[in-house]
């Protein structure tokens, strides 16, 4: 078992979600159940597999719920793209966003190769 909050791409991804939950209220209020609701899901479900992952017994498990996380981020870019490009999120925002996601995706994909490797 490990400390989830210890782990640099929790930190990462937990800022990420924070930072998608303080853009995306802006959003417009008819996306409040649409686009806003989803996107904000997704982003909250990277770190939460994270940390369910940590909870669980074996590298295996971990490696399995950071699989997960990873199938959230790609949802996320895709969401990102989609609120740019219907003009939803800004072009800066984007910038800002995007970059971190795909850190996120890299040190995910890192993490669960070491796990692998493991094994």
């Amino acid at each position: 078992m490990r400390d989830f909050k210890t782990l640099k791409v929790w930190q990462k991804a937990h800022q990420f979600t924070l930072d998608v939950y303080a853009i995306s209220a802006s959003f417009p209020s008819e996306e409040k159940y649409g686009l806003t609701s989803q996107l904000r899901r997704a982003t909250s479900s990277i770190p939460t597999n994270i940390a369910e992952g940590c909870g669980r017994m074996g590298d295996a498990e971990l490696a399995r719920f950071l699989s997960i996380a990873m199938g959230s981020a790609s949802e996320v870019e895709y969401q990102l793209l989609l609120c740019h490009d219907l003009g939803i999120l800004s072009k800066t925002d984007y910038a800002r966003l995007e970059p971190a996601l795909v850190e996120i995706k890299r040190m995910l994909n890192g993490f669960i190769q070491t796990l692998k490797a493991k094994n």
